[in-house]
């Protein structure tokens, strides 16, 4: 029986170190149109990962991208967007006025903006067909703003629902008569928040570190609590720009603070003191990963709309991590109870969670 488990537990683990080894897959992007009195303003912004196998960069083929090589790829990156972007105005499917506009952040990401040159009068049918391209998993969050900045309609789009549509029935600077709905964003966000902490192989591997050594409900519940209330004090201060910390900092912290815990529960075993302020220390870094999805579709500025997305968000992020919780625990506790396994097992599932924990360290670092 013994055997039996550590063969299967082990086994989970290798087959498992594929999908690992990317502990957030790309697949998220953002469109923010803005109406104008004359024009459409659109922004697409990607993931250069998201975009370099069809605009490729790296001209020379050295496994480097020079920032030249990057200035360089700027008119293939706006002419493929241009190419994959549909937009309809009262019925006339127009074109761009000019190239489009390509520009870098620090986070890797690639804006691109265009203005077509007449505003929606009547109706807007937009196809975002680049998205036909990617994975199927990928979403790309669309807003619609008036002149003023104010949100008149979001939708998320996806391969398979690439479209957008909206009938200019009433006044388009009216918020009051806009076809906006509150609980399709609410879903929408908090259905990307349960996502990304179920593919947020990193986050869980740090939570199942965490809860690895505890024996009962209430250890469990006090590290889980302390985690929550850490990662949302920095998921929201990050998503309102109060506090910025760059994804090569966070990440790399991220992985530290996966090999520490799981380090720890090899060195003290499975009664180590005060784990719930660790976890709440720890926790913060982590908020700060999480905020690297609003940021990635663009909607982390501090604009009208932050507050639905940020909380949905983070319930989802939640509802997510209660329900693994719920699923591991009664398994961690059975196994900790039993005296013949516990502490082999604890100490080997631990070095394979550290060994994980170094692996991404070095992705972030060295081969990034």
């Amino acid at each position: 029986m013994k055997n039996q488990i550590y063969k299967i537990l082990f086994a989970g683990l290798l087959m498992l170190q594929p999908v690992y080894a990317y502990a957030h897959p790309p697949g998220l992007s953002s469109m923010d149109l803005s109406i104008k009195a004359d024009s459409l303003d659109v922004k697409v912004t990607f993931a250069l990962q998201d975009i370099e196998a069809f605009a490729p960069m790296d001209s020379d083929l050295d496994a480097e991208v020079t920032d030249a090589e990057r200035e360089a790829a700027k008119p293939a990156i706006a002419k493929l967007l241009t190419e994959q972007l549909s937009i309809t105005i009262d019925g006339k499917e127009y074109p761009p006025a000019g190239s489009g506009q390509v520009a870098y952040d620090d986070q890797n990401n690639a804006h691109v903006e265009f203005i077509y040159p007449a505003a929606p009068k009547q109706s807007l049918l937009l196809q975002s067909k680049f998205l036909a391209q990617l994975p199927d998993g990928h979403q790309q969050y669309l807003t619609l703003r008036n002149a003023e900045g104010k949100i008149l309609n979001e939708k998320m789009l996806r391969k398979h629902d690439d479209q957008f549509s909206l009938e200019l029935t009433t006044k388009i600077d009216n918020p009051q008569t806009e076809q906006y709905s509150w609980l399709i964003t609410f879903t929408d966000f908090f259905k990307l928040g349960v996502e990304h902490i179920l593919s947020g192989y990193d986050h869980l591997l740090f939570l199942f570190a965490l809860l690895a050594v505890t024996h009962s409900f209430w250890p469990a519940l006090k590290i889980i609590t302390f985690f929550t209330i850490a990662h949302s004090i920095t998921l929201a201060c990050a998503g309102l720009n109060i506090i910025e910390l760059p994804s090569s900092i966070v990440e790399p912290v991220i992985a530290l603070t996966i090999i520490y815990v799981a380090l720890e529960n090899v060195v003290r075993g499975d009664h180590p003191k005060g784990r719930q302020w660790l976890t709440f220390g720890f926790g913060l870094i982590h908020g700060f990963g999480f905020a690297s999805v609003l940021r990635e579709m663009g909607i982390s500025s501090g604009e009208t709309g932050i507050l639905m997305p940020l909380l949905s968000f983070n319930l989802g992020i939640e509802t997510g991590q209660i329900t693994v919780a719920a699923i591991v625990l009664p398994l961690i506790w059975w196994i900790n109870n039993n005296v013949l396994i516990a502490e082999k097992l604890l100490k080997g599932c631990s070095l394979s969670v550290s060994l994980m924990g170094a692996y991404w360290l070095l992705q972030r670092t060295v081969f990034a």
